[in-house]
C-alpha cells in the first residue's frame, strides 16, 4: 500500500476535462518517455489498445462519507481470516522465509504482515494495468507529476522484461504486484531474490516478500527489536506527552509511570519511543519504537503502521489488545457492527457477508434504512441506528 502515501492528496484533487483526445496526450508524452530512455516499440506495445479507465478516476476523487475510526480498521485487518491465513503461509514459505531473514534481518512476521494487510497473501493484486492507470492519472490531471514519474518507472519495467504486460496488474494509484510497491520505489529497491534475472514481484513470491524485507532493512529495520507495547499511563498524563515528535526514552516514560500492561520490564530501556493513544485515552495506549518509524516508511498512516505491527505479534502467538477499542455512539464494538449488519441483513436492507467490516454494501444498507425511516440520510453506522434496529424485532 505504499500507493496510499499518495492517496490523500490524490483524493482532494479537482478533476477537470482534459483539453485533447487521450490519443493525443499519449503522443504528446512520447517525446518525454524517449527523454528517459524508453524505446518506441516499448511505449508502442504498452500503450496498444489502452484507453482512460473510468474507475481510477472514480477511486482518485471518490471522498467516503464513513470516516472508519482506528479501532475498526485495525479490526478489519487483524481478522481471523487474515490470522489463520498468516499462519498457514509461514508455514507453508517457511524456507523462503528463512532465507530472507537470514539476509535481511527483518523478522518474517512483520514481512507476512505486510503482505497480508496489502494484498490479502497475493488474493487482490489489483484489477488495473499499471500503465493503465498511471496514464489515466496523468491524462486527467489527477496528481499529475507523480502520475508522469511513476508512469515512466513503470515504462522502465516492461522494457527490462521483469513482468510481461499481461501480468503488469496494480492498484489504481499504481501500486504494483504482492506487497504493493510503487514504480519509483521498486525500481530503488525491488531485488531479484529467485535469482532468474528478473524483479518479479507478481509473479515471484521470493522477490516480492525479499524486496519488501530489502526495503525495510534500508528504511533501518533493527534485527531483533519490536515496534512497540501496549502500555497502562498514569491518570494525569500530560496531553502534549502524546505525539509522534515527543521522543523519550523507555526509561524516561517508565520514571513518568508508564508501564507495559504486560507488567513486564522494558528490554532496553534506552529505546526512544512515542507515545500514541488512537481513539484516545479510553482505548488502546502505545509506546511506538523506532521499527515502528520504519513500517511509517512503508506506508506512512500511524493506523497501518499499528495494524502491520499487531498482525504480525497475532501471528507470533501474541495475543489481542489488553484495552478495548471505546464504543460510543460514534465507536461501534466489533460485535456491535456484526449486530448490525446481522439486522439490516435479516430486515431486507443487506446482502452480504457478516463480517464486522462496514463497507460500501453496510453503508449502502444503512442509508437504505435511514431513507425509508424518514432520517437524515448519511450513511453513518451508529449506536442510535443499531439500537433502533433492536426495537423492531
Amino acid at each position: 500500500m505504499l500507493a496510499s502515501i499518495f492517496a490523500a492528496s490524490l483524493l482532494a484533487t479537482t478533476v477537470q476535462a482534459p483539453a485533447q483526445s487521450f490519443e493525443a496526450w499519449v503522443e504528446g508524452f512520447w517525446p518525454t518517455a524517449r527523454a528517459a530512455g524508453i524505446s518506441r516499440d516499448t511505449y508502442v506495445r504498452a500503450f496498444q489498445g489502452v484507453s482512460p479507465d473510468p474507475e481510477v478516476i472514480e477511486s482518485a476523487t471518490y471522498q467516503p462519507e464513513y470516516k472508519r475510526p482506528v479501532g475498526e480498521y485495525v479490526d478489519r485487518v487483524v481478522s481471523d481470516k487474515r490470522l489463520q491465513t498468516g499462519g498457514e503461509m509461514l508455514l507453508q514459505h517457511q524456507r523462503l522465509l528463512d532465507a530472507i531473514e537470514n539476509k535481511y534481518g527483518v523478522d518474517r512476521h512483520i514481512v507476512v504482515a505486510i503482505w497480508g494487510v496489502e494484498t490479502s497473501y497475493g488474493d487482490n493484486l489489483g484489477e488495473h494495468y499499471v500503465i493503465q492507470a498511471l496514464a489515466t492519472l496523468a491524462y486527467r490531471g489527477v496528481k499529475a507529476k507523480f502520475a508522469r514519474q511513476q508512469l515512466i518507472e513503470a515504462l522502465k519495467v516492461l522494457q527490462r522484461g521483469d513482468v510481461s504486460r499481461q501480468y503488469m496488474a496494480g492498484s489504481w494509484a499504481g501500486a504494483m504486484g504482492h506487497t504493493q510497491f510503487i514504480p519509483t520505489t521498486y525500481q530503488a529497491y525491488a531485488v531479484d531474490f529467485d535469482g532468474d534475472g528478473r524483479r518479479n514481484i507478481w509473479q515471484s513470491l521470493p522477490d516480492a516478500l525479499g524486496s519488501t524485507a530489502a526495503y525495510l532493512k534500508v528504511s533501518g529495520w533493527r534485527p531483533g527489536h519490536t515496534w512497540g507495547y501496549e502500555v497502562t499511563v498514569p491518570s494525569n498524563m500530560n496531553p502534549n506527552n502524546y505525539s509522534a515528535k515527543n521522543l523519550k526514552s523507555l526509561a524516561t516514560w517508565e520514571k513518568m509511570g508508564v508501564r507495559r500492561v504486560s507488567g513486564a520490564p522494558f528490554p532496553r530501556p534506552g529505546d526512544k519511543a512515542a507515545l500514541y493513544a488512537p481513539e484516545g485515552k479510553n482505548g488502546p495506549i502505545f509506546l511506538t519504537l523506532h521499527n515502528f518509524r520504519v513500517i511509517l516508511r512503508y506506508n506512512n498512516a500511524s493506523s497501518y503502521a499499528l495494524s502491520v505491527g499487531h498482525l504480525a505479534d497475532r501471528l507470533m502467538g501474541y495475543g489481542t489488545f489488553a484495552k478495548s477499542w471505546p464504543t460510543d455512539e460514534n465507536h461501534l464494538s466489533l460485535e456491535q457492527r456484526k449486530e448490525l449488519q446481522t439486522r439490516l441483513l435479516h430486515a431486507g436492507y443487506l446482502d452480504g457477508e457478516v463480517d464486522g467490516v462496514i463497507g460500501p454494501a453496510t453503508l449502502g444498507a444503512v442509508k437504505a434504512y435511514q431513507r425509508q425511516k424518514g432520517l437524515n440520510v448519511d450513511g453513518f453506522p451508529s449506536l442510535t441506528l443499531l439500537k433502533m434496529l433492536r426495537a423492531e424485532t
